[in-house]
């Protein structure tokens, strides 16, 4: 009789094995992120013992999209996956790799819940949201509050003319320098710097002309921002290598960052974390001091693939997801970094963090002001094309800024084109 129970839960235990729904989840490989998810999933299969969550880090490659794109050329696409910005977006719904989740049921009540309206309409790609935004990072300007003093400065610098009076007050050649201008050489370092200064100078005009696609930064407003990183490189008061943590160390005075850099200082820099002021990028010295300054906003989102076999199944777990208040605050307590909802300041559930972490709260005031990139297929390939026509010729001097600019925006309307 022993003989047969043991046999009879066996066979039990089999069926419910196979009785189960696989869906497959890659989330961003990001420690805090993966602690989020870690606990989210594990209460979703608690609660629908049916569903097996088979999650997982993106798989290591050059980039997130490139492991996506190889994972989808091979077969092996998930059914869900985060850290998708627009661009990438665009790329893979422009190769019907995603499921139109607007054509969903519950999709509107789903973004009613969360607040999301006006955030949702910035991320549809010819008319279709393919993607849920998870959050929204503004990028902002830090500086260090002791060194603007030494330098006899007792707000930070907002105009391009105010940081070059503050450079010539502090800056030490070979040994320290006013601000980083630059963020590196990587495609997607050009967010961080040419971009996010555009958004800022031209009240968030767009860098790409989607509807002709053109490139549209061939203007006055690129011409001011081109001459601000060549009249800081000409100037030698910013380097192209400026080391290691450089704003930590002192070795720059002020720098672009988004929010997900406040877990590093305070884990690595906690003496730091009190001599930080946050401002928004700066602007140039005509620029309206009455209006909101707008800025780059490092946003990514949720995807659900089309070659799902569980659409049903996947869909109601990001629902269940995304309908949690309780979840985007544990995301945030995590991550540091603003869910993308439209009550951040207004919603009581945020208000103790806000309370507890006033550096959080700076990049919550400009959620509303900060813009993703353009929803353009060709991502990589157009900010690669920035990187040699644009940014290097003005940090070496090479080329002058109308020059740098007719090259780049010739060069990217080939591709656009």
């Amino acid at each position: 009789m022993k003989k047969v129970t043991v046999v009879f839960i066996v066979l039990l235990l089999t069926v419910f094995a196979f009785s189960q729904t696989k869906l497959v989840f890659w989330t961003a490989p990001n420690p805090q992120q993966e602690m989020f998810w870690k606990e989210v999933v594990a209460e979703y299969e608690t609660l629908h013992p049916e569903i097996d969550i088979e999650w997982s880090t993106i798989p290591a490659a050059g980039s997130s999209e490139e492991a996506i794109l190889t994972a989808i050329a091979s077969g092996r696409a998930p059914d869900i996956s985060t850290n998708i910005f627009s661009g990438f977006a665009a790329q893979l719904a422009d190769i019907d790799q995603l499921v139109a989740l607007n054509e969903l049921e519950g999709f509107d009540e789903l973004v009613e819940t969360r607040k999301m309206g006006s955030i949702i309409e910035g991320w549809k790609i010819n008319g279709n949201a393919y993607v849920i935004p998870i959050y929204s990072n503004p990028v902002l300007m830090w500086w260090r509050d002791s060194l603007l003093k030494e330098a006899g400065f007792d707000n930070p610098p907002r105009t391009y003319s105010e940081i070059y009076e503050f450079s010539k007050n502090f800056v030490v050649p070979m040994e320290r320098y006013s601000i980083q201008v630059i963020a590196g050489r990587n495609w997607w370092d050009r967010w961080f710097d040419f971009i996010t200064y555009y958004y800022a100078a031209g009240k968030g005009k767009p860098y790409i002309d989607t509807e002709r696609m053109r490139a549209a930064f061939n203007n006055e407003v690129g011409q001011e921002v081109a001459k601000f990183i060549k009249t800081m490189f000409d100037n030698q008061w910013t380097a192209v290598d400026l080391g290691t943590d450089p704003f930590y160390t002192g070795a720059i005075a002020g720098t672009l960052m988004g929010p997900w850099s406040i877990a590093y200082a305070e884990n690595q820099y906690p003496k730091v974390v009190d001599d930080i002021v946050i401002t928004p990028p700066p602007v140039p010295d005509n620029y309206p001091s009455d209006q909101p300054i707008y800025t780059f906003a490092d946003a990514k989102g949720l995807v659900i693939f089309n070659t799902t076999d569980h659409l049903e199944e996947a869909w109601e777990f990001v629902q269940w997801v995304f309908s949690r208040e309780d979840f985007d605050s544990k995301w945030l307590e995590y991550t540091k970094m603003p869910p993308a909802r439209e009550d951040l300041l207004t919603n009581e559930i945020f208000a103790d963090f806000w309370e507890a972490n006033p550096l959080a709260a700076e990049y919550a005031k400009y959620v509303p002001y900060a813009i993703p990139p353009a929803p353009i297929t060709t991502t990589v390939d157009v900010q690669d094309i920035m990187t040699v026509e644009l940014v290097e010729p003005l940090m070496h001097g090479t080329k002058d800024v109308q020059k740098a600019l007719d090259d780049a925006v010739k060069a990217i309307n080939r591709i656009l084109w």
